[in-house]
């Protein structure tokens, strides 16, 4: 079975043989600056890494990778708009760069162009496919919906936000292995759980993620920290700050949690304190360890030797392990 970094080194490569220097210069400079930025490149490794335990072909896999690649920089380009966000992987956004017409109508290009690479697949397999990822697809969207309606709803609750990520985030992780398994051409029973496996590694990686957005290094984040703090995201940390929160920390969130702030900076510094009184960051470590618990359960299911599902462990180690 090959390891992560090979797969990965493989799918760059493929990658970077790929052309998007079209015309107008201004609809694709954007995704081939998006696509150059780099990133970790999980999802389609993962569909890559799913394909490889099952014994598919590369040939089979490397397409719909891509694709699952494409789709992904999508949401964020449209993402980084709605939270008005600076920096992404430590560089301009794109509606900043360029502006937020460009990033949208690239956006939806990039849309098209990850379907015409999912669509180069081997036949068998492909309407099968099409049904998960267009069903994946719209589910992110709700999820996005969702968020953007916390914004201004006034009770959030914890069972709220879960569900809120797991469209957003954690059924697009599940979506990759489930791609690559179905090429892989494994049983149902096996897919489900590779699926399960993905998703619940997924909820458990978007609360780190949640976590480093407050806590993290913004070198190391590769995207500014506080952000969330700042926007009035209503996260777990905002959630669960809000159901312990009495006297005088309630009164800092109240202060400070408000449109339009003053002072960015005092903000952010204010709340961290709030947070770190509170121990806001133990609860959503509690809630990553109940996720990365489950995701391992389920891997323990999938029918191959265990040796093959080595890397998947090493992959959710370092994903929920990702240091501030």
């Amino acid at each position: 079975m090959q390891k992560f970094e090979s797969l990965l080194n493989q799918f760059n490569t493929f990658l970077n043989h790929q052309d998007f220097a079209f015309e107008p210069i201004e609809l694709y400079a954007p995704i081939s600056y998006t696509l150059a930025l780099g990133g970790k490149r999980i999802r389609p490794v993962m569909a890559m890494l799913a394909c490889d335990i099952f014994k598919g072909k590369y040939e089979d896999i490397i397409n719909p990778a891509m694709g699952i690649e494409i789709f992904h920089n999508f949401t964020l380009l449209h993402d980084d708009i709605m939270d008005d966000a600076p920096i992404r992987r430590g560089q301009e956004t794109v509606y900043r760069k360029w502006d937020s017409n460009i990033a949208i109508l690239s956006g939806d290009t990039m849309f098209a162009l990850a379907y015409k690479y999912i669509t180069k697949t081997d036949e068998s397999y492909l309407a099968r496919i099409l049904d998960v990822f267009n069903k994946t697809a719209i589910e992110v969207c709700e999820g996005q919906q969702l968020d953007m309606n916390y914004e201004n709803q006034a009770k959030v609750t914890i069972p709220d936000y879960l569900q809120m990520i797991k469209l957003k985030t954690a059924v697009f992780l599940g979506t990759s292995l489930k791609i690559g398994a179905i090429i892989g051409n494994t049983s149902k029973q096996n897919i489900d759980h590779i699926y399960q496996f993905g998703e619940q590694l997924g909820m458990a990686f978007q609360l780190q993620d949640d976590l480093l957005d407050v806590f993290g290094n913004e070198e190391k984040f590769g995207k500014q920290t506080g952000g969330d703090i700042i926007s009035n995201k209503k996260t777990y940390l905002y959630i669960k700050a809000f159901e312990l929160a009495k006297g005088h920390s309630l009164e800092i969130l109240n202060q400070h949690f408000i449109p339009d702030h003053p002072d960015n900076k005092s903000k952010v510094a204010e709340i961290k304190k709030v947070y770190t009184t509170l121990r806001v960051h133990e609860h959503v470590q509690n809630e990553i360890r109940k996720y990365y618990n489950s995701a391992l359960d389920f891997l323990t299911k999938i029918e191959v030797d265990d040796a093959s599902k080595d890397e998947l462990k090493l992959l959710a180690d370092k994903l929920i392990k990702r240091d501030y």
